[in-house]
């Protein structure tokens, strides 16, 4: 509709097209879908590639930030386990005393 497509619509409803099925359209199974007119065809696959790069550039972006928490909880780990053995270790003026007796 914001593409003052509105005349496919109805087609478009009839034939359970959604989101996930419209990105898999092209040129043959538009027109199969009767949209005769060439230039309509041309809007909606310009429109359908813009929309695929704006998912990919997203889907890369929620990959970046997926592993920058992964590196960051892999760090805070490391951390707590230096910490943890750090606290396992016995002081040198303990070591030292054991040593004396």
């Amino acid at each position: 509709m914001s593409l003052n497509l509105e005349q496919y619509v109805s087609e478009f409803s009839a034939q359970n097209i959604n989101g996930e099925h419209l990105l898999q359209l092209d040129g043959s199974k538009l027109k199969a879908l009767g949209i005769t007119s060439s230039q309509d065809r041309a809007i909606i696959k310009k429109k359908l590639k813009e929309m695929k790069a704006s998912l990919e550039k997203a889907r890369k972006a929620q990959e970046k930030m997926e592993k920058q928490r992964e590196k960051l909880r892999k760090k805070e780990q490391e951390q707590l386990q230096r910490k943890s053995k750090k606290a396992d270790k016995p002081s040198p003026e303990a070591t030292e005393g054991t040593k004396e007796q």
